[in-house]
């Protein structure tokens, strides 16, 4: 059997989620792997996985709140259950998570995680529902929770310009943070001008190797979610910054199986997500105290400005990887409500009289 030394990014989380799939499914009752096999061929195994841990604490609810199956292992639990299962067993469950107990610690779901979790319960329901293997369907009885429209949080052009500085300098950095700033510096600032000048996701950005970037076009080839690749482009700035880390990135000799990442770690090692999430948060806190930034929020910046300058939602959605461009105007509803204020301003119904002239 062959073995596969250089494995991207994306294979190998892709490989690490399958190995943590098997494990869940270990601890779910024996009919749930009907359910995966069943969804396998239009979910990534990111999604499954996600539906296989929400899944897991709907069975773990059921054994613990439920007086005929905390009898039974939840391995053993039957197929059958489904079918005696109510729409007010579904209802139970939905306020049960709104805050719960798990090893000493209390657990809540706002409502996004809420309709999360009803979302993988309906599919799993509908599953073996339209399979004809079920004659009910309670969680299809089950209205999703109202989601209410936040804010888009997202940096001002005058605060991404200060944040940039930061990085670039470190004025606010403490005397530890400085130590490594020094090292450091040049990645981070491609890392960060990167992120913002192009809108990609932090999965996206750790996942690039070096034969991603093509400067002959000024492009960088990620791996978007659903697993399919496309072309970002990058302006000038972004070109500079990440020139300058590659004059740094050669003379670094990097950990084996690490050779093609794009960015290292201070241990010669490709940058993990929650690495590249503390390194936004380290630079961010010195520039804003008012706002939480993430790198989400950094792409959230991005797509702002994008859809300032074009008004083009569409461009927005592309670039962004929405595959639902009713995803981008939802997120971007402000402005395009800030464009139609401005608007009333464009149309001029009668000529304005001259000052001073008489009428």
């Amino acid at each position: 059997m062959a073995v596969l030394n250089q494995q991207n990014y994306h294979d190998e989380q892709n490989m690490q989620n399958i190995l943590k799939m098997r494990a869940v499914l270990e601890t779910l009752p024996s009919f749930c792997k009907t359910f995966f096999r069943g969804i396998e061929d239009y979910t990534s195994v990111r999604t499954r996985l996600g539906y296989a841990y929400d899944l897991r604490l709907f069975f773990e609810y059921l054994h613990e709140q439920n007086s005929i199956y905390a009898k039974m292992d939840i391995r053993d639990f039957p197929f059958s259950m489904l079918d005696d299962l109510t729409r007010m067993d579904i209802e139970e469950y939905m306020d049960y998570i709104s805050l719960y107990q798990k090893e000493g610690k209390n657990i809540t779901n706002d409502e996004r995680g809420k309709s999360r979790k009803l979302a993988a319960l309906r599919s799993f329901y509908n599953y073996f529902y339209k399979t004809e293997m079920l004659r009910n369907n309670p969680a299809a009885l089950v209205s999703l929770p109202k989601l209410h429209e936040k804010e888009i949080i997202r940096l001002e052009p005058n605060e991404v310009a200060i944040l940039l500085d930061q990085v670039e300098d470190g004025t606010k950095l403490t005397k530890k943070e400085l130590e490594y700033h020094k090292k450091t510096k040049i990645r981070d600032v491609a890392l960060m001008t990167l992120l913002l000048g192009t809108g990609i996701r932090v999965s996206e950005c750790v996942g690039l190797d070096l034969n991603d970037v093509d400067f002959d076009v000024c492009g960088i080839r990620i791996r978007r979610k659903g697993g399919y690749e496309a072309v970002i482009y990058f302006g000038a700035e972004v070109e500079a910054a990440l020139l300058d880390y590659l004059e740094e990135r050669e003379r670094v000799i990097p950990m084996e199986g690490h050779e093609n990442a794009l960015f290292l770690s201070m241990q010669n090692r490709r940058l993990t997500v929650r690495a590249v999430e503390n390194l936004v948060k380290k630079y961010a806190s010195r520039v804003t105290s008012l706002k939480k930034i993430t790198p989400h929020k950094l792409r959230s910046t991005y797509g702002t400005t994008l859809y300032r300058e074009t008004g083009d939602i569409y461009l927005v959605a592309d670039v962004l990887g929405h595959k639902d461009v009713n995803t981008t105007r939802k997120h971007y509803a402000a402005q395009q409500d800030e464009r139609r204020r401005k608007a009333a301003q464009y149309v001029q119904l009668r000529e304005k009289p001259a000052q001073g002239k008489e009428k």
